[in-house]
């Protein structure tokens, strides 16, 4: 015959089983709710993706169209130009060049977050790629008051990783590094990081970029606010998209940058890919890569260097 303090015991066991019941079913429902939200983020990522890959492609066939007319003029296939007519043709070929550029960056971000980005990597040269870069730029070196230096290695220096992602990066930086410097150099290098990791730094005597912005300047479509940036305007996706690649070749990204005084853009991956790089959603810090970029141009001074 149970007392009445075994019934109040059991009562209160019987509470305290009813509440635990009823923190499971809460904790249930979070979590399907949780899985639901999951799953729409996965369908609105897929369907962006989906988006500007389509649109990219619509875009192109209009654009290759735009730009072959505009070469045929400049040749003067069909009769001589002005120079009115000439300025005005070439204004034309330089917008749909860049309006290819953002096409392209639209394509290849959209890979990149469908995660249908191939990683190839093989042995190479790091002075190959270096030459092949200088080789590239060259040609659209118009700012006599511009020099663009590659720095020699002081290193025998070569890489397995995906040449093509690498050599993507670091044109996406030249570019900018071109494009916002109006007088002085910009310096490519490359510095070793210890026995497993090499920097590639980009530095320029540019605009620079104030403190308080620089934490955006990674992010999809960022765009800062100057004069200069203003009149030479891009998708904003071409940093984004370097961050990306430098993720999925096992590296980062970092920035040094001081207004008026110029800036230095930064790529830190293994000398050999790992052989499961790390996923595209891996979180990017700055931190880690920040002393290496100091230390790549820190320590140019002591390399001899070629324009």
């Amino acid at each position: 015959m149970t007392t009445d303090a075994e019934a109040v015991l059991q009562a209160q066991l019987a509470a305290l089983q009813e509440e635990l019941d009823e923190t499971n079913r809460g904790v249930v429902a979070l979590y399907a709710e949780l899985d639901q939200q999951a799953e729409q983020l996965r369908r609105a990522t897929e369907l962006k993706s989906r988006f500007l890959s389509y649109m990219s492609h619509e875009f192109r066939t209009p654009i290759t169209a735009v730009q072959s007319l505009t070469r045929l003029l400049l040749d003067e296939v069909d009769g001589p130009l002005s120079q009115e007519q000439r300025r005005q043709v070439g204004f034309i070929a330089s917008t749909a060049g860049e309006f290819s550029q953002m096409v392209n960056d639209l394509l290849d971000l959209a890979k990149v977050e469908a995660g249908r980005v191939d990683i190839s990597p093989a042995w190479f040269e790091m002075v190959d790629l270096l030459s092949a870069l200088r080789g590239m730029f060259k040609p659209l070196l118009n700012n006599p008051e511009v020099s663009l230096i590659f720095e020699e290695l002081g290193f025998e220096g070569r890489l397995f990783t995906d040449d093509q992602k690498l050599s993507q990066i670091l044109r996406n930086f030249i570019s900018n590094a071109l494009k916002f410097t109006v007088r002085g150099e910009v310096r490519v290098s490359a510095v070793p990081q210890g026995d497993d990791f090499v920097t590639f730094a980009v530095t320029d005597t540019g605009i620079g970029i104030a403190s308080e912005l620089q934490p955006l300047i990674f992010q999809d479509f960022s765009q800062l606010s100057s004069p200069l940036h203003k009149r030479l305007r891009g998708t904003g996706l071409g940093l984004s998209l370097s961050k990306q690649l430098a993720v999925l070749l096992g590296g980062s990204v970092a920035l040094q940058s001081e207004p008026d005084k110029g800036s230095t853009f930064s790529v830190t991956i293994p000398i050999r890919l790992p052989e499961t790089p790390p996923s595209k959603d891996a979180p990017f810090s700055s931190s880690s890569t920040s002393a290496a970029a100091s230390g790549s141009t820190t320590g140019s001074t002591a390399r001899r260097s070629t324009s």
